[in-house]
C-alpha cells in the first residue's frame, strides 16, 4: 500500500476547540498538529459560535474550556445535545474533583503540558474514557453534569426532588415533576448526595426532604410521602421510616 493510499484511507478525528482566549486556542491547535489523526475543524470563543460549529461539523471531540467570559463550558452542554467526547480544559483542579460524572473523556489543566496531552490523546485514539468520580460529598450548591436520555445535561443538586431506581439506572425528578433517565444507579447517587438533605425512603427511592409537603401514615404501617409539585405520592417502607422521622417533624 502506498503512502498516498494510506492517507486517503485514514479516518480523521474531527476536533473543535472552545476557549475564550485566542492564545490558548492557538496553543491547543498547534499542539494537536503533532497528531496526524486529528483534524481541527473549528475554534470558538463563545457558546453560540460553538453551537453553530457543532451543528456544521459534528465533531468527534471538543476541547472545552470550563471558564468562558460570562459563560461556562457547562452552559454549552446544557444548551445543545452533544454526542461526542469532551475533554475539559481548566485552570482549576477542583472541577475535576467535584465532577460526579460528566461523561468527559479527560481533563487538562492549564498550562497544558505536552506529556499530559499525549496521555489524553492516547485515551482518545484508543477510545479509553476515564471515569472521573467525586471523592467527597457534593453540596446543595453544587451541580452535576450527567448523561440524561443520551445527552449531557446540567442538574443542580438543590433542584433534585427525588431519584427513583430504574433497573441499573435511575430516573431523576426535578422541577415540574418530569422524570428523566440517568445512567447512574441509586447507589452511585447515594454515595455523593449530602446526607443532611437526601434520604432513602425505599430501596428504590431517594428524596430531597426540602420538597416534602406532608406524610400520611397508612394502616399497613407504611407511609405515603407527598412531594411538592409531584403526583402520585411516594411509598415509604417501614425499614426507612425511622431515619426520615429523625430528620422531619411528623
Amino acid at each position: 500500500m502506498t503512502q498516498q493510499s494510506r492517507v486517503i484511507q485514514m479516518k480523521y478525528i474531527k476536533a473543535l476547540v472552545v476557549d475564550d482566549e485566542w492564545l490558548i486556542r492557538l496553543e491547543i491547535i498547534e499542539m494537536l498538529s503533532d497528531y496526524p489523526e486529528i483534524e481541527v475543524v473549528g475554534e470558538a470563543a463563545h457558546i453560540l459560535d460553538a453551537i453553530e460549529l457543532i451543528d456544521k461539523f459534528n465533531p468527534d471531540v471538543i476541547f472545552l474550556d470550563i471558564e468562558l467570559s460570562g459563560e461556562t463550558g457547562f452552559d454549552l452542554l446544557e444548551q445543545t445535545d452533544i454526542h461526542c467526547d469532551i475533554i475539559f480544559v481548566t485552570a482549576y483542579n477542583e472541577y475535576a474533583v467535584r465532577a460526579f460524572d460528566v461523561n468527559a473523556l479527560d481533563y487538562l489543566l492549564k498550562p497544558i503540558q505536552p506529556e499530559r496531552l499525549d496521555k489524553t490523546m492516547q485515551r482518545l485514539l484508543n477510545h479509553e474514557a476515564v471515569k472521573i468520580h467525586a471523592t467527597e460529598k457534593v453540596t446543595m450548591d453544587d451541580v452535576v453534569y450527567v448523561m440524561i436520555n443520551g445527552s449531557l445535561k446540567f442538574v443542580k443538586i438543590s433542584e433534585l426532588r427525588c431519584i427513583i431506581a430504574n433497573s441499573n439506572y435511575s430516573d431523576i425528578v426535578c422541577e415540574g415533576g418530569r422524570k428523566e433517565l440517568v445512567s447512574k444507579s441509586l447507589s452511585e447517587w447515594e454515595a455523593i448526595l449530602p446526607d443532611k438533605f437526601f434520604v432513602r425512603i425505599h430501596r428504590s427511592v431517594i428524596i430531597n426532604f426540602n420538597f416534602v409537603d406532608h406524610i400520611e401514615k397508612q394502616a399497613n404501617q407504611t407511609q405515603l410521602v407527598y412531594m411538592k409539585d409531584m403526583n402520585p405520592p411516594l411509598v415509604m417502607s417501614r425499614r426507612y421510616a425511622l431515619k426520615l422521622k429523625k430528620m422531619l417533624a411528623w
